[in-house]
């Protein structure tokens, strides 16, 4: 008798962080179909889901200007805490700036994506740094 097939893998577990109630679901819709995503409309949010949760995301996506801790304190804090220093970070923002751009990288993103931004360009980040 042919055994049943093996259940699928988890999907990976996102964290996006943003403000904008349109962005925060434009990207979690365009993540469902490959990722759990989870929520946060600031980062001091997205610090305590963190913390609490038992097991790190595999990936945080990050606008850069939200209130209370901006995606740079975010990043910052992540880097600082053991169990979250490993966990890829992008960063998703309309600062297009030059030093923007190495200001994010310089706090520890691995990718800076500005608004507006391409649907599929977003997507084939997601995939490398989750290795889909």
């Amino acid at each position: 008798m042919a055994q049943p097939p093996p259940p699928p893998p988890d999907k990976p577990r996102v964290l996006c962080v943003e403000d904008e109630p349109a962005v925060l679901t434009l990207v979690s819709r365009l993540l469902e179909p490959i990722a759990r995503v989870q929520t946060a409309t600031d980062g001091m949010a997205a610090l305590e889901i963190l913390k609490a949760s038992k097991r790190p995301p595999d990936l945080v996506i990050t606008d850069v200007m939200m209130p209370r801790l901006d995606g740079h304190g975010l990043t910052k804090a992540m880097r600082e805490d053991e169990r979250l220093a490993r966990v890829p970070v992008i960063m998703l923002t309309a600062k297009t700036g030059a030093m923007d751009v190495v200001s994010g990288i310089n706090a520890g993103a691995k990718h800076y994506v500005t608004k507006p931004f391409k649907q599929e360009d977003l997507l084939a980040k997601v995939r490398k740094l989750l290795r889909l």
